[in-house]
């Protein structure tokens, strides 16, 4: 029921203070008339009493509160969805910015969602197949995981974010495919890459794209998001078609968080984030999954830039902990020219045992991973020992894994943003480099396989 009020007792830069309410709720939606007839909406944050405590979208400016009436809509944020929304634009309240028509709405959710019940949760076991090795070949994303990126600045994750959802794709998958992509506090050139960069490539016909730019409101920076995930839902659960969620940038979505919990005047957690920092992140990412009895499922890759490189930083930490692993992108491949430059040592997919292997991906593909994984390993370390001691001092074997690295990262890691690999190329390409190495040295790999894929080594 519409309730309106002409009690606003205070307005302190985003906050409206409404007093003599009766039944509101928290995340309550707002609008504010003014005498002239203009409409401004904000949500309900907080509740002491009979007091409201309202945050504006568009800011204060201007507001006059002798006249200005506040009328509270009975609603939370809501989406209109439909399977229209596809190949659509959407602003981060979820308004079409691209020039077409209206969304016939087959209904209106709401964008807060509703946690899956964990005994309905199917364990995530089916392979996805970005097209880029080092996330296929060695940290898998598996349908219904939750597998970030940490980057840093002035690294092309934007570019990463753009590959993934033009390539991805569900392996001997029936049902429809989807991408829900949500832009965070982005500048316009970026916003204008990712538009133009779907269109030109014709991925936009299977994506939904939310565009929140860094000069709009903080609090429709904490809505995006939800947007994103609620149209992901819909897709999902309601439509049977696989989704993969990608979100960027998750920073510019907690700082927009602790902005307005500055606002709030809360005390503040670790870095000056609020307290409910991992509770919030959580709710988003835990919208992630499979449901029993559903053909759908929505796949989560948040991604999020450290702030001074940090993996310690309350963002990245926090993710961390709720999240199955992280893809690591470094700043020396970077310089290095290498793209895109996943840094696959630190990297890790905690679910790829489960998405990988035979009827999956290939029989080899486990072993392939984890001698791949070593030989890497070791080749770094020799590649370090010869900076300091110099060739010279190298083994032979030494010699041959320095050579192995090189070459790993050559042609495995570097295969560039527009480079689409299907997981066998990827796991041949890992045969062909492992063929540097002695095959005594292909200690976790079957014989079965080394027979098979090895070959004479030359």
């Amino acid at each position: 029921m519409v309730k309106e009020y002409k009690t606003i007792q205070e307005v302190v830069g985003p906050l409206m203070l409404v007093g003599g309410v009766e039944n509101v709720h928290y995340n309550e939606l707002v609008e504010i008339r003014q005498q002239n007839g203009e409409i401004r909406q904000g949500k309900v944050l907080e509740i002491d009493r009979d007091r409201a405590l309202v945050q504006l979208f568009t800011g204060s400016q201007g507001l006059k509160i002798s006249t200005a009436k506040a009328r509270f809509l009975g609603r939370s944020i809501e989406l209109k969805v439909s399977e229209d929304m596809l190949g659509r634009v959407f602003d981060g309240m979820g308004r079409p910015i691209d020039g077409g028509a209206e969304i016939v709405a087959e209904r209106e959710v709401d964008i807060n969602g509703e946690p899956i019940n964990p005994v309905m949760r199917d364990y995530p076991d089916e392979f996805i197949q970005t097209g880029i090795s080092a996330i296929d070949g060695l940290n898998t994303l598996v349908r219904g995981q939750k597998l970030p990126v940490f980057s840093a600045s002035g690294l092309p994750h934007a570019n990463l974010a753009a590959q993934i959802a033009r390539q991805a794709k569900v392996l001997n998958a029936d049902s429809k495919f989807a991408v829900v992509f949500a832009a965070i506090g982005i500048t316009f050139e970026e916003a204008e890459f990712f538009i133009g960069d779907f269109r030109k490539t014709g991925a936009i016909e299977r994506t939904v794209l939310f565009m929140n730019l860094a000069n709009d409101p903080a609090i429709e920076r904490i809505a995006t998001p939800r947007m994103a995930l609620t149209a992901a839902e819909y897709l999902a659960f309601e439509k049977g078609m696989h989704v993969l969620v990608i979100m960027t940038d998750i920073t510019n979505y907690a700082e927009a968080l602790r902005e307005v919990s500055a606002a709030r005047k809360e005390v503040p957690g670790r870095r000056g984030y609020p307290g409910y920092l991992y509770t919030d992140l959580a709710s988003m990412y835990e919208r992630a999954g499979k449901i029993r009895g559903k053909e759908g499922s929505i796949t989560q890759i948040p991604i999020l830039t450290m702030p001074e490189d940090d993996k310690t930083h309350p963002i990245p930490d926090l993710t961390g902990y709720i999240t199955e692993g992280q893809i690591i992108l470094s700043r020396d491949l970077y310089k290095r020219g290498l793209n895109p430059p996943v840094d696959v040592l630190p990297s890790l997919s905690r679910l790829k045992d489960k998405g990988i292997g035979k009827n999956k991906t290939r029989a080899d593909h486990a072993d392939t991973m984890n001698q791949l994984f070593s030989a890497y390993a070791r080749g770094k370390e020799a590649k370090e020992l010869s900076a300091i001691l110099g060739e010279a001092a190298l083994t032979e074997i030494d010699l041959a894994y320095a050579r192995f690295a090189e070459a790993f990262e050559l042609k495995y890691i570097a295969q560039g943003f527009y480079k689409n690999r299907t997981v066998d190329e990827t796991l041949d390409i890992g045969w062909e480099l492992l063929r540097l190495l002695p095959k005594s040295e292909l200690k976790r790999i079957k014989d079965e396989y080394i027979a098979a894929y090895y070959g004479d080594g030359e």
